[in-house]
């Protein structure tokens, strides 16, 4: 492991402890997003090829996961951007509590260092966690104050306020958001790419 990673290792380990309770008994409403990977326990079992049948059809498997409903992200710590978006090309308001928080949440382990943002149409997204800290990533659950439906950029999207990095401010409005998957429904932590 290099310094750069040991450091990111290191931060990101702080960062991801002690994890809240949520048993998927305790839901409200159906699962949108499944964590998987290098979590703790979990509140869910392996997947059923027979009932998943979107994860199977994409080659995802797992033997434990961590689910959220709506209201279960709904009560992590929100945050709100503004970001001019790629498709319209306007500024938006954007809420959704930060993706270190959920996976946090999730139970990653100190060994996830990276995580693979799965959207329903089967494009995934590699991302350091460092990176996912660095730009503060949301997994956005509000597009202008109201819930985004399935079928548009929801139910959840993971995106973060390009407008705020010089870095990314300096790419075209497409490329700011080649990392932001939008019909997320799948995120697995993993310790390298």
């Amino acid at each position: 492991m290099n310094k750069r990673d040991f450091l990111a290792a290191s931060a990101l380990g702080a960062a991801l402890v002690a994890p809240p309770v949520l048993a998927q008994g305790n839901l409200k409403g159906p699962p949108l997003l499944t964590v998987t990977g290098l979590i703790g326990a979990g509140n869910r079992g392996a997947m059923d090829p027979a009932l998943d049948q979107l994860m199977s059809k994409q080659k995802v498997a797992f033997d434990k996961a961590f689910v959220f409903d709506f209201a279960a992200l709904q009560a992590l710590p929100k945050i709100q951007i503004k970001p001019t978006i790629e498709y319209d090309a306007k500024p938006h308001t954007i809420s959704g509590p930060l993706l270190t928080d959920v996976v946090r949440a999730a139970g990653a382990t100190p060994k996830a260092l990276h995580v693979f943002l799965r959207a329903v149409d089967g494009y995934v997204v590699p991302l350091s966690l460092a990176d996912a800290a660095k730009y503060r990533y949301i997994v956005a659950t509000e597009l202008d104050g109201k819930p985004m439906p399935l079928g548009g950029l929801g139910p959840l999207w993971a995106v973060y306020d390009a407008d705020r990095y010089p870095d990314m401010m300096a790419k075209t409005l497409a490329e700011r958001y080649t990392f932001c998957p939008w019909g997320l429904f799948h995120i697995e932590l993993r310790s390298s790419v």
